[in-house]
């Protein structure tokens, strides 16, 4: 219950979560980790987020800088380049855009581009980007980034106990007064000592053996490792965690860019912010400081955003898998999905063809492990988690379609919209009924009256009979859909190119609205775009509810005066 009540409000769109959302990745980048440089081209990038959207995508996000382990940054201005044409052309086809981006810049510019969604990879750490999304009314997605996000931890190289310490003091002191004593000597004997005996040695915790000098302090000791079994990246990030300033020795465009630093040092597999290399008693570390500090900063973003004046509605959560965790922290933190979703957001899992996923699947190509990603994603949903966030949109729109069917029944209303100009026109639309009622997981519990109307568009042709038919189905959207052009096909619907549009048709049936669905694309839009400059569906749709055009303005379809429609009613030609 608790699930089905959360909304996410994300500028004019309201998404309900009666269903898992699809948000479809779209990298606009020559290097992205699975994908890198596929939809570099702006006219590609539009054409493939349209395909996602017509294959069950709800969302698409778009990105325009990689934030993969060892990702180079990317400037603003060339981030806004890549990723501006894209986010205007698929907004004005209907579509829910976000846009992926740390960038107040590029995150203001796509906003009045059209993108409804700022999804910060930062979660919202930066004043200017909290001062301008509080401005707004586009929905939030705030994402912990490992050490970005959460507060600075120091790692020494080698840690040692009370006892240990005590024990190097110990030696350091004795070797400070050998060499005391041996400086008070003749020289000449001292000179025989130092070349006739070895030097004395002391013996740190684990084996680690301590040359003892004969002048001042002892050099401090290091990890036992041969250079032969350490890979030279290791041996980079282990140098790097000695040093005073680790981000100040590393190549990048900006030097205080937190994120780039962290994900190199995530691409050479070192720990991020919680230790978990110790050896353990049991497969997994505790959940608990893991938890702690992703709900914590979550929560607290959140809650600041909040303050800021971001309605609660408007914020969605992302414990951001991937970024400065290591595989044993991601699963823990997917295993606690229930937890996250408990704090009242709308929780997004954006899992897909991550390393952790490759871990546990034994897949080594990041896209290949789409599988892997489907059987992650439906745990975490059945877990709470309410969108997902994948690179392969139609596939995960199948897997989705398939186990909501049986695992979740959820019958939902929804209008269709009947017309016909050719041949026995009112027995073409009581055939078109019949028919409907035959779809799968589909039944016909209401219709209005046959009316006569005007053509509408294209004005030199017969009149028109039309109706709407209530129905209540368990389809996907575009399900439905298919099914719909199905029943046209075999009642003679003449759709090829060579057909004049909005000319005469045996049948049109039009999915006008189905409860708690947005949809943008070519193929489909929800609500239906034109309801309401049309008098031949207002009409006969106040024979099924109360008032539809404050009801559809209500769900934001203008809804125009009736002097001022098209196709107006001009008779009755009986029931259905």
């Amino acid at each position: 219950m608790a699930n089905d009540s959360k909304t996410w409000r994300c500028g004019k769109y309201e998404l309900s979560f009666d269903r898992p959302r699809i948000m479809g990745v779209l990298n606009v980048t020559p290097d992205s980790f699975s994908d890198g440089g596929e939809h570099f081209d702006p006219d590609a990038a539009i054409e493939y987020g349209l395909a996602m959207l017509d294959a069950g995508a709800d969302i698409i996000d778009v990105g325009g800088e990689s934030t993969r382990p060892g990702f180079t940054p990317v400037n603003p201005d060339e981030e806004a380049r890549r990723v501006l044409p894209v986010v205007r052309a698929l907004a004005k086809e209907g579509a829910i855009v976000s846009i992926d981006t740390r960038h107040v810049a590029v995150a203001k510019a796509a906003v009045r581009c059209g993108a409804s969604i700022v999804n910060d990879v930062t979660g919202f750490t930066d004043p200017k980007m909290v001062e301008f999304v509080k401005t707004s009314t586009c929905g939030v997605i705030v994402m912990h980034a490992g050490e970005v996000a959460a507060p600075a931890r120091t790692h020494a190289t080698v840690q040692l106990d009370t006892s240990a310490a005590a024990f190097v003091a110990e030696k350091a002191r004795e070797a400070a007064a050998e060499a005391a004593r041996e400086a008070e000597k003749p020289a000449r004997r001292r000179r025989g000592k130092l070349l006739g005996e070895p030097k004395p040695e002391a013996k740190l915790p684990g084996g680690v053996v301590q040359p003892s000098l004969p002048f001042g302090e002892p050099e401090p000791a290091t990890e036992p490792a041969s250079e032969q079994e350490t890979p030279a990246a290791e041996q980079a990030a282990a140098a790097e965690t000695v040093a005073p300033a680790p981000e100040a020795t590393e190549a990048a465009p900006e030097p205080n860019d937190h994120l780039a630093a962290m994900m190199r040092r995530s691409a050479r597999r070192e720990e991020a912010y919680v230790p978990t290399s110790q050896l353990r008693r049991f497969t997994l570390p505790d959940s608990a400081p893991i938890m702690r500090r992703v709900m914590g900063f979550l929560s607290d973003q959140a809650r600041a955003l909040i303050h800021a004046g971001v309605s609660r509605d408007r914020i969605c959560i992302d414990p951001g898998p991937g970024f400065g965790k290591t595989a044993n922290e991601d699963i823990v933190i997917q295993r606690e999905t229930a937890k996250m979703a408990s704090l009242g957001y709308p929780l997004m899992c954006a899992v897909s063809r991550k390393r952790f996923v490759g871990a546990v699947s034994g897949v080594t190509e990041a896209a290949e492990r789409d599988a892997a990603t489907f059987g992650v994603c439906l745990g975490a949903i059945q877990a709470g988690a309410n969108i997902v966030r994948v690179h392969d949109a139609a596939g995960f729109a199948q897997f989705l379609n398939g186990y909501w069917a049986v695992a979740k029944p959820q019958p939902r209303r929804a209008f269709v919209a009947v017309g016909s100009n050719l041949g026995h026109r009112c027995d073409n639309i009581r055939a078109a009924r019949d028919m409907i009622a035959e779809i799968p997981l589909t039944c016909v519990s209401n219709s209005s009256k046959i009316y006569e109307s005007e053509p509408a568009y294209e004005t030199r042709q017969d009149a028109f009979a039309n109706a709407v038919i209530e129905i209540k189905t368990e389809l996907a959207p575009l399900v439905l859909l298919d099914e719909l052009m199905k029943i046209e096909a075999e009642l003679g619907r003449d759709r090829s190119k060579k057909a004049k549009a909005n000319g005469p048709r045996t049948i049109d049936l039009d999915l006008l609205w189905m409860d708690g669905e947005t949809h943008g694309g070519k193929k489909l839009r929800l609500p239906h775009p034109l309801i309401g400059e049309r008098d031949f569906v207002l009409v006969p749709l106040e024979d099924l509810m109360h008032d539809p055009a404050r009801f559809f303005r209500y769900n934001g379809v203008e809804v125009k005066e009736p002097e001022d429609r098209v196709g107006h009613i001009v008779g009755e030609l009986g029931r259905m």
